[in-house]
């Protein structure tokens, strides 16, 4: 097998952490001698082995002149955990090959540095794309402290989420459904506003067979108090977060905390919650990767606060119309066309009848 294959084999490892690692990232590894594998592993935790760890100890003594395979740069530093240089050097590992440097400023090379300083052979950089793709909110987050969020909709073709009479179950099929419980299940955090509270009492949960993560955080935005304590946000499932303002009664505000949710209170930013700040505060709380599940209004507040980093929609094979009928995006809008906001196409795939579409915003400079 090739370097490229084994690195998919650290991958598809790396995957099995999703939802359990976070605020680390998601890592596996891969011991291989004479063309075979002797040890393999993934990192499970915050506080547990890493994968290079577990790949090592099931390697054994196999592991001397051996490859290991990693899809993030090994760690060179003590942390919960003790270096994987060192675990790697002694272990008698004569070759590294890795998809990508960690984007950690505290390790960002010193790594392999580490290793090619104890004679060890090392290669980087093998899928390097598909690497980065897997850890983009790690790399977002340890770089700038700021969650990576993603903007989902769903629509039909002619860019409606409801009808003109307010209904909107079910404009995707199935099979769309449960992928976004997937993107759930990839969330440390989700968010809707207080229309979306209200018209669906969505309870935010990830619902998919097999999941062994954390619920994410549920994050209500009501600058208003809209919104009671009332509904399944406020259940036991999962923690729960309300970002409101001054604006907000503090009969409501009690209402909540007596619900057991936290209640972060903004000074309003044109009767808003400021998302910038909502992040900044998210992204401290080693909030990596927020899913936005808002309605048009929410929607338009993070683009135009230019908190999104990336837009997945599923589109409908229905057409809906009505001049009444709202579409994804509300708000103000840009204007003129040239000032619109760029995206980048990353992929388009079926999901059941439907077509999921995932670009990320395009950011000057």
């Amino acid at each position: 097998m090739s370097d490229e294959a084994y690195i998919e084999r650290t991958l598809a490892l790396a995957e099995l952490g999703r939802g359990l690692v976070s605020p680390n990232p998601m890592v596996g590894a891969v011991v291989v001698r004479d063309d075979r594998i002797v040890g393999e592993g993934h990192h499970e935790g915050p506080g547990l082995p890493h994968a290079e760890i577990l790949a090592l100890r099931e390697a054994g003594e196999a592991a001397r002149g051996a490859t290991l395979y990693v899809n993030l740069e090994p760690c060179n530093h003590q942390g919960r955990t003790g270096p994987c240089t060192e675990a790697i050097i002694e272990g008698g590992v004569t070759r590294v090959v890795a998809a990508m440097r960690d984007p950690n400023p505290i390790v960002d090379g010193r790594g392999f540095a580490r290793l090619r300083e104890a004679g060890v052979e090392v290669r980087e950089g093998v899928l390097r794309e598909e690497a980065e793709r897997l850890n983009e909110a790690f790399a977002k987050h340890v770089r700038t402290g700021l969650p990576f969020v993603t903007w989902k909709m769903a629509a039909s073709l002619d860019g409606k989420v409801a009808s003109r009479d307010g209904t909107s179950r079910w404009i995707t099929g199935p099979e769309a459904r449960a992928d976004v419980h997937r993107l759930r299940a990839a969330s440390d955090a989700i968010v809707v506003g207080a229309g979306t509270a209200l018209a669906d009492d969505p309870s935010l949960t990830v619902r998919m067979p097999g999941y062994r993560g954390r619920p994410p955080l549920r994050v209500l935005v009501d600058a208003r108090g809209r919104v009671s304590a009332r509904g399944d946000l406020f259940s036991g499932e999962a923690p729960t977060l309300v970002a409101t303002t001054s604006l907000a009664p503090e009969e409501r505000r009690g209402e909540w905390a007596a619900a057991g949710a936290e209640v972060l209170v903004y000074e309003a930013e044109g009767e808003r919650v400021p998302l910038a700040r909502l992040m900044e505060d998210l992204g401290k709380r080693d909030v990596q990767a927020v899913l936005l599940e808002g309605g048009p209004t929410l929607a338009w507040s993070a683009l135009e606060e230019g908190v999104v980093d990336r837009v997945v929609v599923y589109l409908a094979p229905k057409l809906i119309g009505g001049a009444e009928a709202p579409t994804v995006l509300g708000g103000r809008g840009f204007a003129p066309i040239g000032s619109a906001l760029r995206l980048r196409i990353r992929a388009f795939d079926p999901v059941g009848e439907d077509l999921k579409v995932e670009a990320v915003v395009v950011r000057e400079g």
